[in-house]
């Protein structure tokens, strides 16, 4: 007979009849290694006196550091310098070929009979050339301390590739612009039409560039009146009057922008009216409570249109020069009067007088030299007021202003000569 097998759930299965199982811990982790555990052995503190310092880094991996950035500068210059100059490295462009430079004064005879010349710059015993021409560039014999400078700016350079960067030689690439003009108005001469006519040439680039600028003229273009301001301007014009402050080109205190530009520009306005373009009408660029500027009469531009194109070549070149830095035909062009061998008859009228009559004050001052501080002053008004007001930006405004001072300097030089009663 088979013995039956009790389950749980049988009413005949009894949980005393099972025997009690002994308690087993797990451990709470499992070993991934079979090596056994040992336990830091601490030592005792035997050392007497402070902790040592710090380590420091050996003197060595600074100046390996600083080496390896001049190495890499020198680098990349040497890159850039390549680049520019479009030359195989180890060329004779990084030399100076020359040793002296020397000023020859050319003399030739001209068809009317009369003693004529040029200066030539020499670099040894070559010729400084044109750029554009790749002739010698030749210097008017009436302007001798144009060519001086034009030498020293040669003499100054270290090796032939600085003679490949414009910035480096200014007014060698002035005077060159200047001979190549002069040159193009000999063939248009010679065949028997006006310069600027045809509408082609670089008279004719030249002079219709600067009409653009008669629109929007600096010398022009005054701050709005007191009575177009807001109420936030006049409270800092109040409070500008209260804390004593002036500008100091200009006498007198409380004066607004606007006032000082009128003041500025008339003297030059004036000179210009009564003796360069008589008759014109040249009225302020912008309207009251507008941004856009309005054109110059139609006769304005024609009168002035027509002294441009009959312009010297050298005067030409400097008025566009002393327009582009200044950003005023009208400052350019008095600028140009002022110093120009060819156009001395201007001052020897009754403009001087003129001028002085208008000044403010009725103050006897005589007659005034317009030179490079006030065509800079005049062009750089509203600058001067703001930076007199808030202060200069270290490294930006007095370098502006002395590049604006260098350009109209080469101004002075490219149309200065020995030909008229410029000599100051």
């Amino acid at each position: 007979m088979k013995r039956i097998a009790l389950l749980p759930s049988s009413p005949l299965f009894c949980t005393s009849d099972i025997l009690p199982l002994p308690l087993i811990s797990l451990p709470a982790f499992k070993c991934l290694h079979t090596s056994p555990t040992r336990s830091a052995t601490p030592l005792p503190i035997t050392a007497t006196g402070p902790p040592p310092a710090a380590p420091l880094p050996a003197a060595s991996q600074y100046g390996e550091r600083i080496d390896r950035r001049r190495r890499q500068a020198e680098l990349l210059k040497r890159g850039q310098d390549l680049r520019i100059s479009q030359i195989k490295p180890g060329s004779a462009m990084k030399k100076r070929f020359w040793k002296d430079v020397h000023v020859h004064a050319d003399k030739r005879e001209a068809e009317a009979g009369k003693t004529e010349g040029t200066h030539s710059i020499y670099l040894d015993s070559r010729p400084v050339p044109n750029p554009a021409t790749k002739t010698a560039l030749q210097i008017p014999s009436s302007k001798p301390h144009l060519a001086t400078a034009i030498g020293l700016e040669w003499d100054l350079l270290t090796s032939a590739q600085q003679a490949l960067r414009s910035h480096l030689i200014p007014l060698t690439s002035l005077a060159a612009r200047a001979h190549c003009l002069s040159l193009e108005d000999q063939q248009s001469t010679g065949t028997g039409r006006l310069p600027s006519a045809g509408g082609e040439g670089m008279r004719y680039e030249i002079v219709n560039t600067l009409l653009r600028y008669l629109d929007t003229d600096t010398l022009l273009c005054w701050a709005p009146s007191p009575t177009t301001t807001t109420a936030a301007v006049e409270q800092d014009r109040e409070e500008e009057e209260e804390q004593g402050r002036k500008w100091e080109n200009v006498k007198g205190k409380g004066r607004t922008l606007r006032e000082v530009q009128i003041l500025v520009a008339r003297p030059i306005l004036a000179y210009l009216a009564q003796s360069v373009w008589p008759g014109v009408e040249l009225r302020e660029t912008l309207d009251e409570g507008s941004i856009l500027p309005r054109a110059q009469p139609a006769a304005t531009r024609a009168v002035i249109q027509g002294w441009m194109a009959g312009l010297p070549a050298w005067e030409l070149v400097g008025l566009e020069r002393a327009a582009l830095a200044t950003k005023s035909l009208c400052i350019g062009a008095r600028l140009v009067c002022e110093w120009s061998e060819e156009l001395s008859f201007w001052k020897d009228g009754a403009s001087p007088g003129q001028e002085k009559e208008v000044r403010e004050g009725g103050e006897e001052e005589g007659e005034e030299i317009f030179g490079v501080e006030e065509a800079a002053k005049a062009s750089s008004l509203e600058v001067a007021w703001q930076t007199g007001r808030w202060g200069e930006v270290e490294d930006s405004h007095d370098v502006e202003k002395e590049d604006l001072k260098r350009q109209l300097g080469s101004v002075v030089l490219l149309v200065g000569g020995t030909k008229g009663s410029t000599q100051r």
